[in-house]
């Protein structure tokens, strides 16, 4: 088993606490890390797990896990946690799973889970959505569509993110999130392969030659995975298309390094916008 034939993999450190007397892993913590890349593996998928599996009428449940052990892992170790499903049945769903330590093999094993009602425990089939998108995301294609355009088109699945993420969660007061802007803005809005938008931002002129991107925001159970850098890259495309230089926007500081990665600099000292720190961060075109 190579790391090469995982799509997914998921980075994790050994921590003090998972190794034993031996001072290697303990040997059920394997399970734990293959637990922790599910969950990450659905995050690629672009499917928000509890909201996914509520609207598909069912639950997983694991029916058998199995470990094969080759090598140890030890305390401050980099693992890289591959998963991938490899076969669907009537109601099950076959995974392999194996944890590298760059690319030495250290365990290999596989997780059978099963579809079922999530009262009763009772096996149902798994649901043709549920299968063609585990099977696209296998074969390598996108598991989200960003779609680009003004507020009439994108308005009510753009103030639903930024309501959940900015008045819900960060408490900025409802009267500070609604401005006229919204209205002659380039607006663009991620959205999984059922229709769920999981990501927004919006794009105006600054001034003339420059773009300002705001509002960026992404969903609780999706941040961390490529769906924010989508809009971002969908946003910066359409500021390319209409002939504009520059780019600038005020990033809060938690989301800073997001910006970095994607090229942009700072520029200036950190203030305040709505009680939360930022700072003016700009990327040429």
């Amino acid at each position: 088993m190579k790391r090469t034939e995982f799509r997914f993999l998921e980075r994790l450190r050994v921590r003090w606490a998972e190794i034993d007397a031996q001072k290697i892993v303990f040997n059920g913590h394997y399970l734990m890390y293959f637990d922790t890349a599910v969950t990450g593996y659905w995050r690629a998928l672009a499917l928000p797990y509890a909201q996914t599996l509520e609207y598909l009428g069912g639950d997983l449940f694991v029916r058998k896990a199995t470990l094969e052990y080759e090598r140890s892992a030890r305390c401050d170790d980099v693992l890289d946690i591959g998963v991938r499903c490899t076969r669907i049945g009537n109601s099950s769903m076959l995974f392999s799973a194996a944890v590298f330590r760059a690319e030495e093999l250290l365990v290999s094993g596989e997780l059978v889970y099963v579809f079922a009602d999530a009262q009763t425990q009772t096996a149902k089939p798994v649901p043709q959505e549920l299968r063609e998108v585990l099977q696209a995301f296998e074969a390598g294609k996108p598991m989200v569509d960003v779609r680009v355009g003004s507020w009439d088109e994108l308005g009510r699945e753009a103030q639903a993110i930024r309501t959940a993420v900015f008045v819900e969660e960060q408490q900025i007061p409802a009267e500070m999130e609604w401005d006229e802007a919204d209205a002659i803005c380039v607006h663009a809005v991620a959205v999984n392969r059922f229709g769920v938008p999981l990501a927004t931002g919006r794009l105006l002129e600054h001034v003339p030659g420059v773009a300002k991107i705001g509002r960026m925001a992404v969903v609780r159970a999706m941040r961390g995975s490529r769906v924010g850098r989508a809009v971002l890259d969908a946003l910066m495309k359409a500021a390319r298309a209409r002939g504009d230089h520059e780019v600038v926007l005020h990033a809060q500081l938690s989301a800073a390094p997001f910006y970095s990665r994607a090229g942009f600099s700072e520029r200036g000292t950190v203030f305040e916008e709505a009680g939360i720190p930022h700072v003016e961060m700009v990327r040429s075109l």
